[in-house]
């Protein structure tokens, strides 16, 4: 079936602002105008940012939603997927993290508006541990865009975390997928937006 619901799920730090979410809203919205788009500001703390999305997602078709996550969102995602059997995107996903974000408790500002601070506490880090996953069932559900490319993130532990999974292994590019316009193709048919 069609998806006709789709969740964007943005990384840390990140925002609905960016660029990726933008790229991705504008697309649905100019092609696929029928399709109930969420991207919401997620929480800093993984277990409200879970909350929120089950909650938002509790009364959507199953078999036609989908999400897409990018970085931290990624991860989120494919907690999303593993919970609903829903199809996943995932650009440049976090793998490990809590072992990724346990260097970054502390004050931190917000990637879109450095007006914008929040606290990422200590106790995020063991609801992201709660939160992980040995491994991923029905890989076929999948399509991951990684980067050789990104600086934060080791493509190596990325692809090595969806076995089976469709995957396109970007040579080059970055953490952001700053070349995202030519990928934008593959992840909406990957979709299949209504």
């Amino acid at each position: 079936m069609a998806t006709t619901h789709l969740l964007y799920l943005h990384g840390f730090r990140s925002s609905p602002r960016s660029f990726k979410a933008q790229r991705m809203a504008a697309a649905v919205r100019a092609r696929h105008p029928a399709v109930n788009w969420w991207c919401p500001q997620l929480p800093p703390s993984p277990r409200a940012a879970m909350d929120l999305l089950r909650e938002g997602t509790a009364q959507w078709p199953v078999e036609q939603m989908a999400v897409v996550g990018s970085s931290l969102g990624g991860f989120y995602a494919t907690c999303i997927a593993e919970d609903t059997g829903c199809r996943a995107v995932l650009l440049n996903p976090a793998v490990h993290a809590a072992r990724d974000l346990a260097r970054h408790v502390g004050e931190q500002v917000a990637w879109h508006d450095p007006e914008q601070h929040f606290f990422f506490a200590p106790g995020y880090v063991d609801e992201l541990r709660a939160l992980e996953r040995a491994s991923i069932t029905h890989p076929e559900r999948y399509f991951g865009v990684m980067a050789k490319g990104d600086e934060v993130l080791d493509w190596r532990e990325m692809t090595g975390r969806y076995p089976g999974a469709r995957i396109k292994l970007l040579e080059g590019s970055d953490h952001a997928i700053s070349d995202f316009d030519d990928h934008i193709g593959d992840v909406l048919a990957f979709l299949d937006l209504a």
